[in-house]
């Protein structure tokens, strides 16, 4: 167990809190280092998802859970990266050039969002970002001089140094897992500057960030630019480990899992985005193996307790149709949130630091530690 005293300012803005840090983060840079030897190809298709949908829940943590900014259109953001880095491909672009020219597309174009979503907090903004994404998605859908329309546009692999890189390649799997630490690590170096504590204060109260100076307007149109040119970068791995994009891939069902990466990850910690991440990619896995395997298995079950032959088949048959239901993804991703919001409003990272604290305190551990007291002035208690 290890308490540490900070003394220091430099002690409160230092990367790695002590050298644990440092060891644990190395192995665990060294186990995904070796990953592509080891695994299934499969498994590392897995990876590379979870890097990009982590990447995208870092981006909106900087919108949302550190300066409290909701947004339900980052896979607007998304597309528009995606189809910038298609487009530019067209004219045999290099990948440099298109990979930052995407990011830096979409970073403008959420700061022409962010501007007219100045005057708008809470329910109103998510409406407005929703809004965003449709015009988005029409668009893409309408501008088939560029965007092919409806019938979508096929992505080349990506070229290195002359080299065709593929989307199944351990290659591809390395530059998809810098993009994801070097975009984490540039957030903690974020977070740590005048501007990162002008966003979390912009989050905890808007007043109180007035007051000390915060040029608030500023400061919110900066965040939102941030984050949407974080998700731009992921737009461009996006397209090419799909290898063809179409306007109805990036739908609001897309940026509600955006939105559940961090919620059940953790709203409030970089460590949650790739929980979340995680945890997202692990759906589709699951709903195939809930559709192929499990009728056979409850079938199975039902005749081991005695159920006949036909008994059997009709349990097989109502499972099977109950795992092939449209809309039983949307059901999944509902309970997810409901239960999260309910039970474990901190994610996943949070809940694995109750466990880690229960351990260090025990048996001095109060179930009351993490609540967070709300105290409002009386200006802010309707806002």
């Amino acid at each position: 167990m290890r308490f540490l005293f900070k003394t220091d300012y430099e002690d409160d803005i230092r990367l790695f809190p002590h050298s644990g840090y440092v060891v644990s983060y190395g192995v665990l840079l060294a186990a995904l280092l070796i990953a592509p030897y080891v695994l299934s190809s499969y498994l590392m298709s897995q990876l590379v998802f979870v890097c990009i949908y982590a990447t995208v829940g870092v981006a909106l943590l900087i919108l949302t859970g550190f300066t409290g900014q909701a947004s339900l259109g980052h896979a607007a953001f998304l597309a528009i990266g995606a189809y910038t880095a298609a487009y530019l491909q067209k004219y045999n672009v290099p990948f440099p050039v298109y990979f930052l020219a995407a990011g830096a597309l979409t970073g403008l174009i959420g700061a022409m969002v962010g501007f007219p979503a100045l005057r708008l907090q809470g329910i109103y903004l998510v409406i407005a970002t929703i809004s965003f994404a449709f015009i988005v998605e029409e668009i893409l859908a309408r501008w088939e001089s560029v965007t092919n329309g409806n019938e979508g546009m096929r992505v080349k692999a990506l070229s290195l140094l002359g080299v065709a890189v593929s989307r199944d390649s351990p290659t591809f799997y390395f530059l998809c897992l810098a993009v994801l630490v070097l975009t984490i690590v540039g957030t903690l170096n974020l977070l740590r500057s005048p501007t990162g504590r002008a966003f979390v204060a912009i989050r905890d109260s808007e007043t109180a960030a007035r007051s000390m100076g915060v040029n608030v307007a500023l400061y919110k149109v900066k965040s939102f630019a941030i984050s949407a040119a974080i998700t731009g970068f992921a737009g461009v791995l996006f397209a090419h480990k799909l290898s063809f994009i179409s306007p109805e891939m990036f739908t609001l069902q897309l940026s509600i899992e955006f939105i559940i990466v961090i919620l059940i990850g953790g709203t409030f910690s970089l460590h949650g985005a790739v929980l979340g991440a995680i945890f997202i990619v692990m759906i589709d896995p699951f709903l195939t193996y809930l559709k192929d395997d499990m009728p056979g298995i409850i079938a199975g079950i039902a005749a081991t307790f005695g159920a006949g032959t036909q008994s059997a088949a009709n349990v097989h048959s109502k499972v099977a149709a109950f795992a092939s239901l449209n809309g039983l993804k949307g059901a999944i991703y509902g309970i997810i949130i409901v239960l999260f919001v309910l039970f474990e409003p901190l994610g996943l990272y949070g809940r694995w630091l109750k466990i880690k604290l229960f351990f260090q305190l025990f048996p001095l551990y109060k179930r009351a530690t993490f609540k967070r007291q709300k105290i409002y002035v009386k200006s802010e208690r309707n806002r």
